[in-house]
């Protein structure tokens, strides 16, 4: 079994509260729009980390990541992307691979909006984590964290972190 923590659109700022949130995590996955490279580093001072790049991210965070992240964890096909859309409006960039070879789990950010939903014509649990950072659209700063136990994902809770300020 792991414990994962998940979160998105940092923009430049990691919250010391994610510290406490994250503490008995196995691992974080970042969903893209990093905006430096000292949160990777905040990050991995603590926990192994799993990223992509988002649309604002430079050259300097797209050396370390890539645009789409799949992978197994436990049992459950993971696809960690930025821009993914949700379920019934996937973006363009994703739609085909999500509908030809869905992954169990399927994780982006790019909206700021928190949203856990089941995807049951795919069969699949898209999760975006809303946005960790100070900057955006969103009234509250979000993060995610569950467990993964073979092939079931359970635990889910969510962590808000105040305002955006």
């Amino acid at each position: 079994m792991k414990t994962i923590g998940i979160l998105s659109d940092t923009h430049g700022y990691f919250d010391p509260a994610l510290n406490h949130f994250f503490s008995e995590c196995n691992e974080i996955w970042h969903a893209g729009d990093i905006g430096s490279l000292e949160v990777i580093g905040d990050i991995r001072k603590t926990k192994p980390l799993r990223a992509v790049y988002g649309n604002i991210d430079g050259q300097d965070i797209r050396s370390h990541f890539g645009k789409n992240l799949r992978f197994f964890c436990e049992d459950v096909d993971v696809w960690i992307t930025h821009i993914g859309g949700y379920p019934g409006k996937y973006d363009r960039m994703v739609r085909e691979t999500i509908k030809s070879k869905p992954p169990d789990l399927f994780v982006c950010g790019h909206s700021h909006i928190l949203k856990v939903m089941y995807d049951k014509y795919l069969d699949l649990l898209h999760i975006n984590p809303g946005a960790a950072g100070r900057t955006g659209l969103q009234n509250i700063r979000t993060a995610i964290r569950f467990r993964i136990d073979k092939a079931d994902i359970k635990d889910l809770e969510v962590i808000e972190m105040g305002e955006r300020r």
